[in-house]
């Protein structure tokens, strides 16, 4: 792959970049969330179209219009979210969409499980049975199975995309074991991981992306030094504009006792016990690669997950565990990170979508007083500057930096003392950032508390006042924001280990 660009709404994604794969070889991707990792396996994958450059394989240029047409040459993609149908078997999932034929007839049962079979022996997992549903096996079977389908196909290039995140040491060794098995043949492998430990054993060559461009390709995977891989991957072009934070004594003045408490909270599987005092007025940012567990965090103390262990507690009194509207009540407001999945109504108006977690305020003998719906819902986005000023406009025609106000705007309404932000300024062109940066900060200092996650490190860095840095569901240090850099972040989360 060589100069490939590719642009969205808002942000140039991939800006010139570079990407050259042997064959056998296990070829590293690195970057921070953002980088432009994903969206260049898509384009090789046959997802995205690429605006510029160009691809070649085998010596051929090529151009892959669909994931069929890039998986006809050769090219398979294991995304992290592993694209399984959980009610279909094994076999039924392997060979999914090239089904085996017989005169022209798709031919199911008995072949496809005898070749599943086959495949799952060569990956050294002959005690997964072919027609089990998928849907009961554990996560790293799931693996196997994705790696099983991406075999059924004659491929010669395997993109790997996180796929150690949701496995445990046992099974990291035995990936790398099928990895090493599959360079062997003459496979290629794309393996990104965030766990640098892992690109030492397991990598031959290394590609860092940083804001779209390769800023380093095919260095020695196993003599870079870690500093040189870590200093590549932390600059950055994006300018970050923050309002100044203030200072620590007043935020965290002894006398104002903590609004959320949260005690041993924890989810087996996904994070360890975790403890946390927060109080009106101060913004606490939980840093963390994709998988670190933050995200889990901020739904369990939301109701939106029931935690294994540990409560939560508001101005002392603790919630019922698994309840979304036992923490609404008691003043607790979450923007998710996938707002327009989890958190806009697309097709109402911006009146609707912000009174919707308010509306018994505007009920009245069962009719709802639309004129103070109307009202209400106007003043809580002009307080936030929403663009346009008209609560009648559809929320699916605003900005995506519009569509954020309107969900703080929904929490203002409602009066929530603790707003939860997932990755807050995800899908925001670079100029909206700032603005939402001031009102964040703006709501912090008229009282609200804050508790922020955002995989883009400086925005974590600038926004908050202390942080939590997560690795693999534990804390692993915590501090004033102003104590931390960005490399030292990134130090702690991918070769760092829990403190005491």
């Amino acid at each position: 792959m060589s100069g490939i660009t590719k642009s969205f709404p808002g942000v140039r994604a991939l800006d010139g970049v570079d990407l050259e794969v042997l064959p056998g070889e296990t070829h590293c991707l690195l970057g921070q969330n953002g980088a432009g990792k994903s969206t260049l396996i898509k384009v090789l994958a046959g997802v995205h179209q690429p605006d510029g450059g160009a691809i070649v394989w085998q010596g051929e240029p090529v151009s892959l219009k669909s994931p069929i047409a890039a998986m006809r040459r050769g090219i398979a993609t294991i995304y992290q979210e592993l694209d399984l149908v959980e009610g279909l078997s094994v076999a039924e999932n392997v060979f999914l969409g090239h089904e085996p034929t017989t005169a022209g007839f798709v031919v199911r049962g008995r072949a496809a499980r005898t070749a599943t079979a086959a495949l799952l022996r060569r990956l050294g997992h002959p005690e997964i049975p072919p027609d089990r549903l998928v849907g009961a096996l554990s996560a790293a079977q799931r693996q196997i199975v994705s790696m099983a389908r991406a075999l059924s196909h004659d491929v010669r290039l395997i993109v790997m995309d996180e796929p150690s995140a949701a496995l445990d040491p046992d099974e990291v060794d035995n990936l790398f074991r099928i990895v090493d098995g599959l360079t062997s043949t003459g496979v290629a492998v794309v393996y990104i991981s965030h766990r640098l430990e892992e690109i030492r054993r397991i990598g031959d060559r290394v590609t860092v992306l940083k804001d779209g461009r390769a800023v380093a390709v095919g260095l020695p995977a196993k003599d870079t030094p870690t500093r040189d891989i870590v200093a590549m991957m932390t600059g950055r072009t994006v300018e970050y504009v923050f309002p100044p934070r203030p200072e620590p004594a007043r935020v965290a003045s002894t006398g104002t006792p903590p609004v959320l408490t949260v005690e041993g909270l924890a989810r087996q599987g996904e994070f360890a016990p975790f403890d946390l005092e927060l109080r009106p007025g101060e913004i606490v940012g939980l840093a963390g690669l994709v998988g670190s567990g933050r995200s889990e965090v901020l739904e369990t103390v939301y109701g939106a997950r029931r935690p294994t262990a540990g409560r939560v507690l508001v101005d002392g009194r603790p919630l019922r565990p698994g309840s979304v509207r036992a923490a609404v009540r008691a003043g607790i407001g979450l923007a998710p990170e996938e707002r327009k999945a989890q958190a806009l109504l697309m097709q109402e108006s911006v009146t609707r979508n912000v009174s919707v977690s308010s509306l018994s305020r505007f009920s009245y003998a069962g009719w709802l007083d639309r004129r103070a719906e109307r009202a209400a819902a106007r003043e809580a986005t002009r307080a936030l500057s929403l663009r346009p000023d008209d609560p009648d406009a559809r929320i699916r025609t605003l900005s995506g930096g519009n569509q954020q106000k309107a969900v703080l705007a929904r929490w203002l309404l409602r009066g929530c003392r603790v707003l939860l932000l997932d990755e807050p300024t995800r899908g925001v062109d670079v100029g909206a950032r700032a603005e939402l940066y001031a009102v964040i900060r703006r709501l912090a200092d008229e009282g609200l508390a804050v508790l922020l996650v955002s995989s883009e490190v400086p925005e974590v860095l600038g926004l908050a006042d202390r942080v939590l840095v997560l690795r693999e569901g534990r804390v692993v240090h915590r501090a004033p924001a102003a104590e931390l850099d960005e490399h030292r972040v990134l130090d702690l989360v991918m070769e760092g280990s829990p403190t005491p």
